[in-house]
């Protein structure tokens, strides 16, 4: 079998090493993958917006079957598109995927099947919310809604600190927020809790704890995740039936009364309190870093499971674990989740690995032969030829492009002798919405170099792009 994965993380890494190890496997190909999945993997540099050219690509390489790894791809539609060109995919569709990308549909599921979770309001507008945030009690949590990469959740202490999670969700801080919803907090120990899903049947896919705080001892900002460990020492029979039972099937039993049929992960986001599980969120994958502590003890055959759920054959594989305890250590640059250095040489010549421990790579890139820290910032850009030469280029032209389907507009300004400018404004480019960023990227800076070849002396520039 040839396989595809979608992502460039530690979990898209880990499902790498673990399909891998299947007798069934031939060739597994990463889109856009890390340097970490090159050794295993053959990784494609493809803009993952353009689901056609996806297409193309899976149908010309006879590709079996696709996994998709992070929540993004999931959420924008891409099991709906390929599916429908009769590609086999494994995660759930763009309805169900609401589950991870609405907090609020979460919410109403919840209430609608008497789904334990924490008492909530939904706000539109800042006016409204600092007026329900007057009454509260404090502790509070402010979420922002849809996705925000594990990040767009406040834990406020008082009604000053909450203003300013108001704030920020509805300027913008985590994407165009229409609405927020505030909750009331819970406090207990979180836990992890996965099942694998064919759409009909279930079953469960162990249990984690994730450390989303930056440093030691629970402190510091949220992150997309510091470590966590394999199994949930919260984790019992009893505790794992009420779950099951309260969460998981009405959860399941809602979405098919919907006519929603869910195939993929699905990650409960769980607080427990005196062994009573509360649903705190919902994902529709495998989660990062859980998904490195979980796999690496799996015995069964990861990719004849995979698709027996394609296929809608879920009951005819017995899932088998090893009995292993299991923990991911994450290490990041100074300054994570903020501003942090990217563009780092990493030195991994010197690290020896015993049985039974991996090094999965995330945030990476290879490059002649170096591996180096890959920033997923927006103004971190890519590299794009630049005078001959690969350089570090801002993507966020080519980002407007893609996002707007908008022209831009050139503008070259030249500093004359007595101190005024010239302004040549250019006419307008047109680029195709299908265009990748990459494309644009590059063809913005053939532009840039005609001007600096036209009057290289007004030229400085104090970054070194190509570092």
């Amino acid at each position: 079998m040839k396989v595809g994965i979608i992502g460039s993380g530690g979990r898209e890494h880990a499902l790498c090493e673990t399909l891998k190890k299947s007798k069934k496997i031939e060739k597994i190909y990463c889109f856009p993958g890390n340097a970490g999945t090159e050794t295993i993997a053959e990784n494609i540099e493809i803009d993952l917006n353009n689901f056609e050219n996806l297409k193309n690509f899976i149908l010309d390489k006879k590709i079996d079957f696709l996994i998709i790894g992070p929540e993004k791809p999931l959420v924008d539609g891409m099991v709906d598109y390929l599916e429908t060109n009769n590609i086999k995919v494994f995660g759930p569709n763009k309805f169900a995927s609401q589950l991870e990308g609405s907090k609020i549909f979460t919410k109403k599921l919840c209430e609608k099947f008497d789904i334990p979770t924490a008492k909530f309001g939904i706000f539109f507008k800042t006016i409204e919310a600092e007026k329900f945030l007057e009454k509260c009690n404090y502790p509070i949590v402010i979420k922002a809604d849809g996705l925000a990469a594990g990040k767009g959740v406040y834990i406020s202490e008082n009604n000053e600190e909450a203003k300013v999670a108001v704030k920020e969700i509805f300027d913008g801080k985590f994407g165009e927020a229409k609405q927020l919803l505030i909750e009331e907090f819970l406090d207990g120990e979180e836990m992890s809790f996965f099942v694998i899903s064919d759409g009909k049947n279930y079953k469960t896919f162990g249990t984690a704890q994730d450390h989303k705080r930056v440093l030691e001892g629970d402190k510091g900002k949220n992150t997309g995740g510091m470590g966590a460990y394999s199994p949930s020492r919260l984790e019992n029979k009893l505790l794992n039936k009420k779950i099951i039972q309260k969460i998981i099937e009405p959860t399941l039993k809602g979405l098919k009364e919907n006519n929603i049929r869910f195939r993929g992960f699905l990650y409960a986001g769980l607080m427990v309190i005196k062994n009573e599980p509360f649903l705190i969120e919902y994902n529709v994958r495998m989660g990062d870093p859980e998904c490195q502590t979980l796999l690496p003890k799996l015995k069964t055959d990861f990719a004849l499971l995979i698709n027996a759920c394609i296929e809608e054959k879920l009951s005819d594989i017995d899932i088998e674990w090893h009995n292993d305890k299991s923990i991911c250590i994450v290490m990041c640059s100074n300054g994570y989740p903020e501003d942090y250095k990217k563009n780092i040489e990493l030195n991994l010549d010197n690290v020896n690995l015993n049985k039974n421990e991996f090094l999965f790579h995330a945030g990476t890139k290879s490059l002649k032969g170096k591996t180096y820290s890959n920033g997923g910032r927006v103004s971190e850009g890519v590299r794009s030829k630049f005078f001959g030469k690969e350089a570090l280029t801002t993507t966020i032209p080519a980002q407007f492009v893609k996002k707007f389907n908008c022209k831009i507009i050139p503008i070259h300004i030249l500093r004359k002798a007595d101190n005024n400018f010239k302004l040549k404004v250019f006419k307008p480019l047109q680029f195709s919405k299908n265009e990748s960023i990459e494309t644009i990227t590059l063809s913005l800076n053939s532009i840039l170099e005609k001007m600096i070849n036209e009057n290289p002396s007004q030229w400085i520039w104090t970054h070194n792009r190509w570092k």
